[in-house]
């Protein structure tokens, strides 16, 4: 599916998001925070526009997908950068590789998630950062009623118009739907083993950008997490005071 649409991907994006993809990529470049000579991974970069402003700033980023046709329109565009064909839950990198590791709307494409995070915590080193763009929930009623009218209704009669596979786009609108609010996907940061886990709204929740750090101590991990997480008792809702939620 992924490969059908690769040669409009991009373009396709910035009409269904009406501009706001490439702000919301800039942000998360913001958060990742890094500096010339270090290394990132690129989960999911598709055709590699996430990666690209990271090469232009002489960081070492590697591109990861599993689509072999995203990476090869991304390698024909930015020949430069190292496109990596890669399984998210089976990363073809060693323990503590990277000085940061991000995603960005491609985490509910992954058949299971948290093992994914798991693999990114494995390769990122003791201390590094992680940086999620994913879409999310609207925190106001009213406008996640008409944003979801917008999702089932709207964007695939677009997609119909500028994409050469509109099925695409529908299941992108039911996998929007169908994903996770913040707080749980913060939970399940926690549980993989990430610390200092914490979320940015925008565009009113339509998006969110979670950061999380990898513990310096090597007992902290997968398992540390998810006995930390027992600890807590009740619904996600309770694991909010561990949770810092930046304002838009």
């Amino acid at each position: 599916m992924f490969d059908d649409v690769a040669p409009k991907y991009d373009v396709v994006n910035d009409v269904l998001s009406m501009g706001q993809t490439r702000r919301w990529r800039r942000i998360v470049v913001e958060a990742m925070d890094v500096k010339a000579g270090q290394r990132v991974l690129d989960l999911a970069a598709g055709t590699g526009t996430s990666s690209e402003p990271y090469a232009d700033a002489g960081i070492d980023v590697i591109a990861c997908d599993f689509s072999l046709g995203m990476l090869k329109v991304g390698k024909r565009r930015r020949p430069d950068i190292d496109f990596i064909a890669g399984d998210a839950t089976r990363l073809p990198f060693a323990d503590n590789t990277f000085d940061a590791s991000t995603i960005s709307f491609g985490l509910r494409n992954v058949n299971e998630p948290k093992k994914a995070l798991a693999e990114m915590l494995r390769v990122t080193k003791p201390g590094g950062r992680l940086v999620i763009a994913e879409f999310s929930q609207p925190v106001v009623p009213l406008w996640r009623t008409m944003y979801t009218e917008y999702l089932m209704r709207a964007l695939p009669a677009i997609a119909v118009k500028v994409s050469s596979n509109p099925d695409a786009y529908v299941y992108l609108a039911e996998s929007i739907r169908a994903w996770p609010d913040q707080d749980h996907l913060a939970a399940w940061l926690q549980e993989a083993g990430w610390e200092s886990v914490s979320y940015r709204n925008l565009s009113g929740g339509i998006v969110a950008v979670h950061r999380a750090q990898k513990p310096t101590a090597p007992a902290a991990g997968p398992a540390a997490g998810a006995a930390a997480l027992a600890n807590h008792t009740g619904p996600v809702a309770k694991l909010r005071r561990n949770i810092t939620r930046p304002e838009r």
